[in-house]
């Protein structure tokens, strides 16, 4: 499994996405660069030149029409995919952390830090009404005075958004009402990262407390549980295979000697690790498999991406019971 390099950012990768083909990889890093690469052969397509502070996420609608960037230069921008010209720009008073489309591609959220006296907030834009984009009013916003949003996603059917917070809860906030449909608190320590299953049936969060846990996303029932001696930065579901993947490690300002980071494969119904993929210097930061299921990317702490693609005997490997 001969990994394709990507160097693109001269900083950490924050946030890596595929579009739903799997054709392009979309990467954002604290270097206030966007790039977009061809997963086959980790060529460089281009890149979303704009924001001046470090781009903490990114998403792409399901046509692959539109690209959503959200960065610590206090603003989250809507582009067009393909020619990188930006389409919308809407400001905020903190920094964007989370943000995505819904499945329709035509609602947006986004939610911003609590810093700087102001609190945390999850907005909702209509992408089909061009006054919410002009006066930067979004027709749904929700404070979270209490515990800041790390880590959020769209549920299935674009009916609400489930939200990671820093204490370890899950909500659940309606995409209409805003108010919260269902709580869950299983994680000690901050949530690092949620991502869905490809069928929007499950989410896998990734937490501070060395675990990654498998939910259900309309009952938010916890189902599974995939324990590490590390901080789990970010985990994803295989989407043909009961297989998670999750990178890790210490955070930067935490790590005394140097030493390669490890992405670890688990069984997602015995909870077993069956696999390490070693590459990475420093910590891993994201990982996301592509639509295909048949490779995987990880962004790291050093700045490059990796598109890993499986060999044949992964596919016909039985976790012995």
């Amino acid at each position: 499994m001969k990994p394709i390099l990507l160097q693109g950012h001269e900083r950490s990768i924050t946030q890596i996405k595929y579009n739903r083909e799997g054709d392009l990889l979309f990467s954002v890093a604290k270097d206030t660069v966007a790039n977009v690469w061809y997963s086959v052969n980790g060529e460089r397509l281009g890149t979303y030149n704009g924001h001046t502070g470090a781009v903490w996420c990114v998403d792409c609608d399901w046509d692959t029409k539109n690209v959503l960037t959200g960065s610590a230069d206090n603003s989250c921008r809507l582009w067009d995919c393909e020619t990188g010209k930006q389409l919308a720009l809407l400001n905020t008073s903190s920094a964007v952390r989370t943000c995505g489309f819904d499945f329709s591609g035509n609602i947006i959220m986004f939610s911003t830090d609590k810093q700087m006296g102001y609190q945390c907030f999850l907005n909702y834009f209509d992408l089909r009404d061009p006054q919410q984009i002009e006066d930067n009013q979004p027709y749904l916003s929700i404070p979270c005075s209490d515990n800041k949003i790390t880590s959020a996603v769209w549920g299935p059917l674009g009916e609400f958004v489930i939200a990671g917070h820093e204490n370890g809860e899950f909500n659940q906030f309606s995409a209409k009402s805003g108010e919260i449909l269902k709580k869950a608190k299983e994680h000690t320590k901050q949530i690092n990262d949620i991502q869905t299953s490809v069928d929007l049936t499950m989410f896998i969060s990734a937490s501070k407390d060395n675990t990654a846990k498998l939910f259900d996303c309309a009952t938010m029932d916890h189902i599974k549980t995939f324990k590490t001696e590390r901080p789990v930065n970010s985990a994803a579901i295989s989407p043909i295979m009961d297989h998670v993947v999750m990178g890790g490690g210490q955070e930067a300002m935490e790590v005394t000697t140097t030493s390669t980071r490890i992405g670890k494969f688990f069984h997602a119904a015995y909870e077993e690790e069956f696999g390490r993929v070693k590459g990475h210097f420093g910590p891993i930061n994201c990982v996301a498999f592509h639509p295909d299921g048949k490779s995987y990317s990880s962004g790291g702490e050093d700045g490059y991406t990796r598109i890993h693609h499986f060999d044949p005997q992964y596919f016909d490997f039985e976790l012995e019971a």
